[in-house]
């Protein structure tokens, strides 16, 4: 049932009434799967769980390494720091070309801008003192004087912090810890950019802003919650961005849109300073034009955070020199393990063009391997379940402040919780070490990587008008079937453009093990060394180095 609108309003204000809040309780335990997952078997379900720490299966890859040069189609950092050491175009005069643009609304099908605050002169100088340092051959890091946008949930000193809503507008005086990290590393932070509202919407609209639509289609959606991050580098304002993830977050926007995206191991990037809480689902990560970027962001971000003690789980220290080999080093004698359960649940011709990317991965030496990962198909229930209950609880003191600020498609969705019992909470939460349990169990015997589509469907239409409230269950399921398995068990997973459908985008994510994002990276990066998901830049794309 897809409500907007009208339709939308009466039925917000009809969760005063008991029979229509029971209504809604009947309707939502329909679509988040409560029923479907009570009448599992015992041997579905384990312990509650034992904490955040994901289960690795086995130790890091390391198949064959082929040492093979990475292929970007894109221009990345890595192309713009080498123009802003040879003189070719600096820092301040790409961040001015931005400007301009946003000046003259260039925006193709987006249509509006993904960006929700920015600080034009702070971003002036961090330009200007990013093209002395180049200049001399003494960058700070792989990001020194690229602009890199922050979604809007992760404090930026002096800019306001949204998180989707109306009615939050204080302004940061710190930033958050991996905004920090940026900061340090000489990148350009220009600005905050869209998310929807509280994280909970994948279509990525929004009742609040005059939010942006598909980049290839303006009547399509972008995808969320990191919506302004996708649409940001999928026009070509810049080559990477700072997302978050709790249940497709990243890889929703990033395969909608035609570009990459990154969701790291649970944890790997430290969350203080983030005003969404944290919870047992969210994961901060980046969006790129080229698998480099991702890389780039990830070396530059990753480190203990010591107001986030889970941070310092990382067996590996966060050392990034595997993610950076990992870019040359092929998939010859990788196992890719292929769910056939979940490649049924996809739409047809989107299951069509992800098969082109798994052959593409054959034909770079890559072995596939059908497995059976039982009870996958209802991650997305458990997920929804977890995701929702845990925003209930964290936004309950915020929701007797300001409820009346809510938009009309999250009022409704978080009543639909309120009757959801202790008993069957905890019982998703062991249908969810039940798959941690069997999903390390695979990688410890027969795979290195999981190959299924990112999205069931491409991008679904959304209303013309902005701002817009919609609330659309099966759109959504569509979008996240695949994304939640890897939010429950905390793995890496990314998603690489592989073809279009009618003139949209599809993804193929590959799901690694703990802490292994290497291996992913390796994947990822596979897929843009072969070419398969090459597609011409959208209307409205800027070339930073034209």
């Amino acid at each position: 049932m897809r409500l907007t609108g009208l339709p939308l309003v009466a039925l917000r204000h009809g969760l005063r009434l008991p029979a229509v809040r029971a209504l809604a309780w009947r309707l939502g335990r329909r679509d988040l799967g409560v029923d479907l997952l009570a009448e599992l078997p015992a041997s579905a379900r384990s312990r509650v769980g034992d904490g955040p720490a994901p289960l690795a299966g086995a130790p890091p890859r390391g198949w064959t390494h082929d040492d093979l040069p990475p292929r970007p189609a894109r221009a990345g950092a890595a192309a713009l720091q080498r123009a802003f050491s040879d003189g070719s175009t600096s820092p301040t005069e790409v961040l001015e070309d931005l400007l301009g643009a946003l000046g003259r609304g260039e925006l193709g099908e987006a249509r509006h801008s993904p960006w929700v605050s920015l600080d034009v002169e702070g971003a002036r100088r961090a330009a200007a003192a990013a093209g002395e340092r180049l200049r001399a051959h003494r960058p700070l890091g792989p990001l020194d004087g690229v602009c890199v946008p922050i979604k809007d949930h992760l404090d930026v000193a002096g800019l306001p912090t949204h998180g989707g809503t109306a009615h939050r507008r204080h302004r940061a005086t710190t930033d958050a810890f991996v905004v920090d990290r940026l900061r340090r590393g000489g990148a350009v932070l220009l600005g905050t950019t869209h998310a929807t509202e509280w994280g909970l919407n994948a279509l990525g609209t929004n009742a609040h802003a005059c939010f942006p639509g598909n980049v290839h289609d303006g009547n399509r959606a972008p995808g969320g919650s990191s919506t302004g991050s996708g649409v940001a580098v999928a026009l070509g304002h810049a080559p990477v961005a700072l997302g978050s993830d709790g249940g497709g977050s990243l890889r929703v926007p990033a395969a909608l849109q035609g570009i990459y995206a990154l969701k790291p191991t649970f944890q790997r990037l430290g969350r203080s300073g983030d005003t969404w809480a944290r919870g047992s689902l969210g994961h901060l990560g980046p969006l790129g034009a080229t698998v480099g970027d991702l890389v780039a962001l990830l070396a530059v971000t990753a480190a203990r955070d010591p107001d986030d003690p889970a941070t310092w789980l990382a067996p590996d220290g966060h050392d990034p020199r595997p993610w950076w080999d990992a870019l040359r080093r092929g998939v010859r004698g990788a196992r890719l393990g292929v769910v056939a359960s979940a490649w049924a649940d996809a739409d047809g011709p989107v299951a069509a063009a992800c098969e082109e990317g798994l052959r593409a991965l054959e034909s770079a030496g890559a072995r596939l391997v059908d497995v059976t990962l039982p009870h996958e198909s209802v991650a997305p229930a458990v997920g929804a379940l977890l995701i929702v209950s845990e925003a209930c609880a964290n936004l309950s003191d915020d929701r007797s402040r300001h409820a009346r600020a809510y938009g009309d498609e999250i009022t409704v969705t978080l009543a639909a919780m309120s009757g959801l019992s202790a008993e069957e909470l905890l019982g998703a939460a062991r249908v969810r070490t039940r798959l941690r349990e069997t999903t390390a169990q695979l990688f410890r015997t027969q795979v290195d990587l999981l190959a299924m589509p990112t999205t069931a469907s491409v991008a679904p239409p959304i209303p013309r008008r902005r701002p817009a409230d919609l609330l659309d269950p099966a759109a959504t399921a569509a979008l996240v079937r695949f994304t939640f398995l890897a939010n429950l068990t905390g793995l890496p997973a990314g998603t690489a453009p592989v073809g279009r459908v009618g003139g949209l985008p599809v993804g193929l994510q590959l799901v690694g093990d703990a802490w292994d994002e290497a291996s992913v990276i390796a994947g990822l990066a596979a897929l843009e060394r072969s070419g398969v998901g090459l597609m011409p830049p959208p209307r409205g794309h800027r070339h930073a180095l034209a």
